[in-house]
């Protein structure tokens, strides 16, 4: 099937060539003519299967077509809540490119900037508004943002929405919106307790699972690493000497070893660069930017920041700190290998996270293949008081980054 063979309109085909995108995947090619039916739509699909189109396409062409507001300023048609910054510029910025050639507007808002130059494309009128909870919260107090006008409402990233501690912001949101609308609801995973809200959103929803929940992409070849936090570094180090290695993005823990990691991959002259909360909003889509242009061979980052990375044929994923939560190894894998492009995770694990592999291959129904040929193997040694002591000031680090993140958001 070829984008052609949906119901969708010219302008908006238009750009889908400009972009090259010829094929639609498997969960746009069920949710784009549910959502133009005007159907309630719960969405499971692992990550890198291309969700963003598929609502962001039909909600385009049900403002052109429909024309909700009926002339005179653009309102607030369709609004697109997410967990963090960098997946709510992403998805403005593709709304942008699926509707060049339609006089549908859009913008994003989100927090840790200042909310002027938001504020002021909020005034000039926007029919979709994409926003990370906090800000949107708190604009709406301010009295800069109405939902009177939505007839669209879309929940994306659901489940990491709720790791992030935004279900209050959540229920609070529900609460102004008009009852009677249409509502989209995505998640990469779908556990009781998105189960439980999705029954709090959505009207008899048409539900459309690409692939099983917690399921990991076909194309996604997994490799592990065993080995001591000690020599965590110097492993390393040996597996980005593979020359096939040309652009990798690391995952790290916490935003200090986010930062650290960079510079001691800067000590032996690899190009890299650290993203996360606490870097400012233009550093962080600098880096970006120099990432995707191939300026910045390893791009270290934490969850909450990398949840809005989406670069194209990225083939590379090193987890150097394991999850504790199975369900974020899905998604930290997921941002290789996307829309069936080849990728490869390596994850990195230290004798106290031996534990989580388990409840990651539990999770995913598979073995994870272990690389025997390890320079750095693990060993049994335990950790020395003094390791202990840094393992639990880094989970101690990470519990307060967890909160930070959340007041930031606002």
């Amino acid at each position: 099937m070829r984008f052609d063979d949906l119901p969708i309109i010219e302008p908006i085909l238009k750009a889908l060539k400009d972009k090259n995108y010829t094929e639609p995947t498997s969960i746009q090619r069920k949710a784009i003519p549910l959502v133009l039916n005007r159907d309630d739509v719960l969405g499971t699909a692992q990550t890198g299967t291309g969700k963003t189109a598929a609502f962001a396409i039909p909600i385009i062409q049900l403002i052109d077509q429909i024309g909700f507001n009926n002339g005179g300023r653009p309102k607030i048609n369709a609004l697109i809540v997410t967990p963090t910054r960098e997946l709510a510029i992403q998805i403005d910025e593709n709304i942008q490119r699926y509707g060049k050639y339609t006089d549908v507007k859009s913008t994003v808002i989100f927090g840790g900037v200042k909310q002027g130059p938001q504020v002021d494309k909020l005034k000039k009128g926007v029919h979709i508004l994409v926003a990370t909870p906090g800000r949107l919260l708190d604009l709406i107090d301010q009295g800069y943002v109405n939902l009177n006008a939505v007839k669209i409402f879309v929940l994306d990233e659901a489940d990491r929405m709720l790791d992030m501690g935004f279900i209050n912001d959540i229920r609070k949101l529900l609460k102004l919106l008009p009852e009677k609308r249409q509502s989209l609801f995505f998640s990469a995973t779908m556990p009781e307790s998105i189960i439980n809200l999705q029954k709090k959103i959505l009207n008899n929803p048409r539900k459309v699972q690409v692939d099983p929940a917690s399921s990991t992409a076909e194309t996604l070849d997994q490799y592990l690493y065993y080995t001591n936090r000690k020599t965590k570094k110097d492993l390393l180090r040996h597996i980005l000497q593979d020359q096939e290695i040309d652009q990798v993005l690391l995952f790290s823990r916490t935003k200090h070893g986010a930062d650290r990691i960079a510079r001691d991959l800067k000590k032996y002259k690899v190009n890299s660069a650290a993203i996360h909360g606490d870097k400012a909003q233009n550093h962080r889509q600098k880096v970006l930017k120099d990432f995707k242009d191939g300026k910045i061979s390893v791009l270290v980052a934490t969850d909450s920041a990398a949840r809005g990375i989406d670069i194209d044929k990225l083939k590379y994923v090193i987890l150097y700190d394991m999850p504790d939560v199975a369900e974020t190894y899905v998604h930290r894998i997921g941002r290789a290998g996307r829309a069936g492009e080849k990728g490869t995770a390596i994850s990195i694990c230290e004798p106290e996270e031996n534990a989580y592999i388990k409840d990651i291959e539990k999770l995913i129904r598979q073995k994870i293949k272990v690389v025997n040929n390890n320079p750095f193997p693990q060993t049994d040694s335990p950790m020395t008081n003094q390791e202990k002591k840094e393992w639990n000031k880094e989970k101690q680090i990470r519990k307060q980054e967890f909160f930070a993140n959340r007041k930031k958001s606002r």
